[in-house]
């Protein structure tokens, strides 16, 4: 199921990964990388090519809709992992990785904020090519922006710009 197109309505802002429709104006923020977390060895160090990907036993979300873009986007680059085990949240699936039950793929940003870079039981890698989501930051066309959303706007713009540099 598709989530319903969120719409600015009164809302001053809305982040979404993706563009949304009516009368709104936005900034990209960034486009954010999948990356392939494994145990450690699994993989060669360095860029993974998705093919290798294909029947390979991997952890995931539920099929929410994100899911099965993700599931289906892997396809199309020729891969489609056999899911062994599927959780809400990244911790979760970071920790059923580290047991050796399969690999995952998830977004930078969901690494970012984990010890999983750190961790000596797992390997991230790049995927080539790499499925990658935009996110964008929205707010209604022709409305005077009060101070506060003008800040947030600048502040979101700002945040992006270093963590697209760490990515």
């Amino acid at each position: 199921m598709k989530p319903d197109d969120p719409q600015i309505g009164d809302l001053d802002l809305v982040f979404h990964d993706g563009r949304i429709g009516g009368d709104v104006e936005h900034v990209k923020l960034l486009d954010e990388p999948y990356l392939l977390v494994a145990g450690a060895g699994a993989f060669p160090d360095g860029p993974v090519p998705v093919t290798l990907l294909d029947d390979a036993p991997m952890v995931a979300w539920p099929p929410t809709y994100h899911q099965r873009w993700l599931e289906r986007t892997l396809a199309g680059y020729g891969a489609q992992p056999r899911i062994v085990f599927r959780t809400a949240g990244h911790d979760t699936i970071l920790s059923m990785v580290r047991a050796g039950i399969g690999s995952a793929v998830l977004p930078w940003l969901a690494l970012h904020g984990s010890d999983a870079s750190s961790d000596e039981r797992l390997s991230i890698h790049p995927l080539h090519p790499s499925p990658a989501r935009e996110m964008y930051l929205h707010w209604p066309a022709g409305r005077t922006r009060s101070p506060l959303a003008a800040r947030a706007i600048h502040i979101a713009v700002e945040a992006a710009t270093e963590l697209a540099k760490q990515m």
